[in-house]
């Protein structure tokens, strides 16, 4: 598998992993349970380790779609350029769920304060990450660019008038039954 390839698959991963990894924190949260505390933890420094392959795959997937037909340089830089500060909070996450790791295993007061930071910076990871991955659909997808909702509503509004005929002879049809 070359790296456009393992770019493409493995950058899904963080955006569900960390959306998991929330689900499992707020949950441990809720019932206090420290091992499934401590299994968010791993699962936010697992993402923290598969982002960087993503991340560093990123350059040779800009090089094999840059001169294709459709492909938005501006959204490619865009898209670059927060992916570099999303890999910095990644690895912040990853960093921070270790010491809380390392803080539950040692059973130190302060855990209880580290999780509750693991948590705030999950989700605000989990934002940056998502207009990281929502750009870089963009740079392929065109139909789902900001700006570019023309098509869709044509499409939209030959749906509608396609309904409002079948509508016409749905009622057409109700008058025969009488």
């Amino acid at each position: 598998m070359d790296a456009t390839h393992l770019h493409l698959v493995l950058t899904h991963f963080p955006i569900v992993g960390i959306l998991i990894g929330i689900g499992v924190l707020a949950y441990a949260y809720y019932v206090k349970n420290e091992a499934v505390t401590k299994a968010a933890l791993l699962v936010f420094i697992a993402m923290a380790i598969i982002t960087i392959p993503v991340f560093l795959t990123g350059g040779e997937a800009e090089e094999s779609v840059e001169h294709l037909a459709g492909v938005s340089e501006d959204i490619m830089e865009e898209h670059e350029e927060l992916a570099e500060k999303a890999i910095w909070m990644m690895g912040l996450l990853g960093l921070v769920s270790l010491a809380g790791f390392y803080a539950l295993l040692k059973g130190l007061s302060m855990a209880k304060n580290i999780i509750l930071g693991v948590l705030i910076l999950s989700l605000a990871t989990f934002g940056v990450f998502t207009s990281v991955g929502n750009l870089g659909g963009q740079i392929r997808h065109s139909e789902i660019r900001d700006g570019n909702s023309s098509g869709g509503e044509r499409h939209g509004e030959k749906r509608g008038d396609h309904d409002d005929d079948d509508d016409h002879d749905d009622d057409d049809d109700d008058d025969h039954d009488d």
